[in-house]
């Protein structure tokens, strides 16, 4: 049996050089198929706006939408971190408004820690949520719910300037208390810089193989979404195809008679007698 992974967990994996494993999972089956394949970290993420709810990005998720898919996964998860994205505009307006939301998706949604996306100007609010007992964990470079202010998905930190502000502001995500950073679409050399500038874990996703880990979209992973992935996107699996071909099947057999047959029949009633 797996022991629980916990902040410390991956504090400890960071230091002795080994990898964490982070993926996104956004109901009780992938919750539970993520945690059952050893995962460090499930991520209930907005992204769950693309890969579950069909929106075109994430602005839309809500807080309701975020407890909900969260207390799903929770019920499949027993040893991974579970981390629950803090979605659009619920922790920027006060950090007080923001820290009665994280403690929701930590009380109502089952979450052991929450994320939220930014860099300085996010700091005070990281300060006060992780004060009050709830972990935080961070995320620069591409910060999808600013999307429309970065003018679409680029890799990001090509001028020496604005590098020089993320290796900033990952200093100071973990002055004000984050356990780990998301280092979103940056260039390898500099996601290597900003993990050797700070003591936490970063967590990669398109920046390359230096971070102290890696997560991806469960959907990319295993190959169910409709429309092309990023170029940093490895599938394992092609599992959209498969399912369409059973549905397919079924959907033929049933239509041609063949489904159910004798033998199905049959089945159903012993089962029944018995």
């Amino acid at each position: 049996m797996n022991e629980k992974v916990r902040i410390a967990t991956l504090r400890e994996r960071r230091e002795a050089g080994g990898r964490i494993v982070m993926v996104t999972a956004y109901d009780y089956p992938t919750g539970r198929l993520a945690d059952e394949a050893g995962v460090d970290v499930v991520l209930v993420g907005d992204s769950l706006g693309n890969a579950v709810l069909g929106f075109e990005d994430t602005i839309p998720v809500t807080l309701d939408h975020m407890i909900h898919h969260t207390a799903a996964v929770c019920r499949g998860v027993e040893h991974a971190l579970l981390v629950a994205d803090m979605p659009f505009m619920t922790y920027k307006i006060t950090s007080e408004e923001a820290l009665r939301n994280a403690a929701r998706l930590i009380q109502e949604g089952g979450a052991e820690a929450v994320k939220l996306e930014g860099g300085r100007e996010v700091c005070p609010t990281v300060e006060r949520i992780a004060e009050a007992g709830i972990p935080v964990m961070g995320h620069i470079g591409l910060t999808p719910q600013s999307i429309h202010a970065l003018s679409g998905y680029s890799v990001q930190g090509k001028e020496a300037s604005e590098a020089r502000r993320l290796v900033e502001d990952a200093r100071l995500l973990e002055r004000a208390g984050c356990f780990a950073v998301v280092l979103e679409c940056l260039a390898w050399s500099l996601a290597r810089e900003v993990t050797d500038a700070v003591g936490i874990p970063t967590i990669g996703i398109g920046a390359g193989a230096e971070c102290s880990g890696q997560v991806l979209v469960l959907a990319d992973l295993l190959g169910m979404t409709f429309s092309k992935p990023a170029k940093f996107v490895k599938r394992y699996a092609d599992i959209g195809a498969d399912i369409r071909l059973a549905i397919r099947t079924f959907a033929n057999e049933v239509r041609e008679g063949r489904y159910p047959g004798r033998a199905h029949a049959y089945q159903g009633q012993k089962k029944a007698a018995g």
